[in-house]
């Protein structure tokens, strides 16, 4: 059988599957905000990579030993958060277009990240944030329910709050929403700051997985992010957006990775596999925009 059977659906392995799906996935739910508010981000990946290595310095993790491991968590966030908050300013103020903006950030946020690390791995030497992070609650590792609780903190905000609604109304039509009393530049630089922070988290999660900081963390995670979002359901023209379909979407790459991997087959196939589900889910979009038009 192609899943391995019984191996494919044991706990062990399900547990795997959502290991690997927690990083990119806490990741994806930014990626969400920015899509459905009619933007792109191709960042997040680099901001990532930056948040780890920033985290991960000598000087950080001393700091760490001599107060709190929690000085490690807030760099990474403060890094992500800020890089997101360059990207939204550059964006809403500079009126720079989010794929260029969101493009040189991704260059500049890895090539910075290698001049930190010297392009070095730095390995994490705090012992209290080592086995905080992966530890197991219930049987579930702490990082997958950080996963969790993002994606539902995602969903509430997306669908129950104020913000959530101007995030939808800017993308679906940002003169219409500035009409209406929003603050579209300010909401916009609000929303990359969100997938900014989102970065910095996966960055604690990612750290905690590997046990070090590296310039190359996160390599061509902004399109895996995209791609899940996507597939999940989200407008890629904005306007509308879905967490639990970026969940979904997450999910499925993160089989069909587990897949490849239990049966040694070629990633250059699963490349091909993801591409091809990439493009069936963008015209089963646009046919499903065309017939809501009609």
């Amino acid at each position: 059988m192609l899943t391995g059977g019984e191996r494919f659906l044991s706990m062990d392995n399900l547990m795997v599957i959502l290991r690997q799906a927690a990083v990119i996935g806490v990741i994806s739910v930014g990626v969400t905000f920015v899509i459905t508010s009619g933007g792109i981000d191709l960042s997040v990946g680099s901001v990532m990579g930056l948040a780890t290595v920033w985290a991960s310095t000598l000087g950080t993790q001393a700091l760490a030993n001599d107060i709190h491991w929690g000085v490690m968590v807030l760099t990474a966030l403060a890094v992500g958060a800020g890089c997101g908050l360059i990207n939204g300013v550059i964006i809403a103020y500079g009126r720079v277009v989010a794929f260029i903006a969101t493009l040189a950030m991704l260059v500049a946020a890895r090539g910075f990240a290698e001049v930190i690390s010297g392009r070095q791995t730095q390995i994490v030497s705090v012992p209290d944030f080592l086995s905080t992070f992966r530890a197991e609650f219930l049987g579930v590792p702490v990082i997958v329910w950080i996963f969790l609780f993002v994606a539902a903190a995602g969903w509430f905000l997306l669908n129950r709050t104020t913000f959530g609604r101007r995030t939808i109304a800017i993308g679906g039509n940002p003169e219409a929403a500035r009409l209406a009393g929003i603050k579209v530049k300010r909401h916009q630089v609000k929303v990359f700051a969100l997938a900014g922070l989102c970065a910095g988290i996966g960055a604690v999660m990612m750290l905690s997985r590997t046990t070090a900081g590296s310039s190359t963390h996160g390599y061509l995670y902004e399109l895996d992010a995209i791609a899940a979002v996507v597939i999940g359901g989200t407008l890629l023209a904005g306007g509308r957006g879905t967490i639990v379909g970026t969940v979904l979407g997450v999910l499925v790459f993160a089989v069909l990775t587990n897949i490849f991997v239990q049966n040694n087959l070629d990633q250059s196939v699963q490349a091909l596999v993801t591409g091809a589900i990439i493009v069936v889910a963008v015209l089963l979009q646009q046919r499903f925009a065309r017939e809501g038009r009609t």
